[in-house]
């Protein structure tokens, strides 16, 4: 049973967590049920709270197999904070466990869109395109609904969110790690993999290194064993400014490859802009070892060089 509680939101919400953390859904449940009628007939608007209780709610739907109410929440809690990441991949799953594919996929595709790194998204989409293409064929695609664009708002707003509200990203990176890396891709997933590749390869030439990031990605899903596909997201990583991935991304393509020269160049680059000179000019070194007339590694060293003096 769950402890007395005031008439207090944040007392029943946090009440509500604990009984989720306990696997305790039902009551969960009941209890995020009593925060929002308290909330609701305060009569003063909150969304943000409003949402996060639907959704928690939702969570508790999806654990018990209710699929229908857990999408009903999620709609609720994304009509009052559009574009939540969390009501987004909730109801992605509730939809996929219903078989409704295209559906899951628009939602899969949309949280990418906010954040290309949630791994959880990136391998739904992995499973729901094998299941549209077995289901609608080559054409797949055409028969999608159509996914929302994201506002440049809705983005900015969780990537300015604490760190703890990202522990859905950190996790799923992991799990994108060891999934990938611990099986022996098929042929017909290496052959998905190369086509993903490059398709990321056009988008890089239109300039659109978002995109691209996502189609690498899911080209890694498919297939983590090609270097140049972790060198090209790197590249993408390094066009955005975010020069830690990009480093993570040239190191995964040297372990495959050692003489992967874009994977030596662009880590350099991703080092310089860390400011860690030092590593730069390791990576440099190793590059004109391989290709002692490259033009563009000795005019990095020089930069790196006037850097450090």
């Amino acid at each position: 049973m769950a402890p007395k509680l005031s008439d207090s939101v944040e007392e029943l919400r946090a009440a509500g967590n604990q009984s989720f953390r306990n696997g305790q859904y039902a009551e969960a449940s009941a209890l995020y049920e009593r925060a929002l009628r308290l909330l609701q007939a305060r009569g003063s608007a909150d969304p943000e709270e409003e949402s996060v209780l639907y959704s928690n709610r939702a969570a508790c739907y999806l654990k018990d197999g209710n699929c229908t109410d857990c999408i009903k929440d999620c709609t609720s809690a994304l009509a009052l904070v559009p574009f939540s990441i969390k009501p987004l991949l909730r109801r992605a799953s509730a939809y996929e466990a219903l078989e409704k594919y295209s559906l899951a996929y628009v939602d899969y595709k949309t949280v990418l869109q906010i954040d290309n790194s949630v791994a959880s998204a990136l391998e739904g989409i992995n499973r729901i395109t094998r299941a549209l293409m077995d289901s609608l064929g080559p054409e797949w695609r055409l028969k999608l609904p159509p996914i929302p664009v994201v506002p440049v708002s809705a983005q900015k707003r969780w990537s300015s969110l604490p760190s703890e509200n990202h522990k859905e990203t950190a996790k799923s990176k992991s799990k994108e790690t060891t999934a990938t890396k611990n099986r022996v891709p098929s042929a017909g997933d290496v052959e998905r993999a190369r086509v993903l590749k490059e398709e990321g390869n056009e988008l890089v030439k239109k300039g659109n290194h978002k995109k691209a990031i996502e189609k690498y990605s899911e080209s890694l899903l498919f297939s983590s064993l090609e270097s140049a596909t972790y060198s090209n997201r790197a590249l993408c990583h390094l066009v955005l400014k975010q020069y830690k991935e990009a480093e993570k991304d040239c190191t995964e393509a040297l372990k495959l490859d050692g003489k992967n020269v874009k994977a030596f160049y662009r880590r350099a680059q991703a080092y310089k802009a860390l400011k860690d000179y030092k590593s730069s000019l390791a990576d440099i070194s190793s590059l004109l070892q391989i290709e002692p007339r490259n033009g563009p590694a000795h005019k990095l060293r020089q930069e790196v060089n006037q850097n450090m003096n």
